[in-house]
């Protein structure tokens, strides 16, 4: 997807991506998990699952109980800048 389709909340306004990963060896990363407020567990989970570069899926987990309160299409509103 180009352009978010919905813009999610997160549990913070910040962005500290904990693992960019390159899951089909082309090259780029196609995974990316982050924590948006600042306590080192993952809150958001972005996925690039047609290899074009761009977030096609993004999950977050607010309570971070590892189940995802929130799935939408594309970037969220929150590209990864990795």
């Amino acid at each position: 997807m180009s352009e978010p389709q919905e813009i999610v909340e997160t549990r913070g306004d910040d962005r500290v991506d904990l693992l960019a990963s390159d899951t089909n060896g082309d090259g780029k990363p196609d995974v990316w998990v982050s924590d948006t407020d600042g306590d080192g567990k993952a809150d958001l989970y972005q996925f690039d699952t047609d290899n074009d570069g761009k977030v096609d899926i993004t999950m977050v987990d607010l309570d971070q109980d590892g189940n995802p309160d929130t799935i939408v299409d594309g970037d969220g509103g929150l590209p990864p800048t990795v």
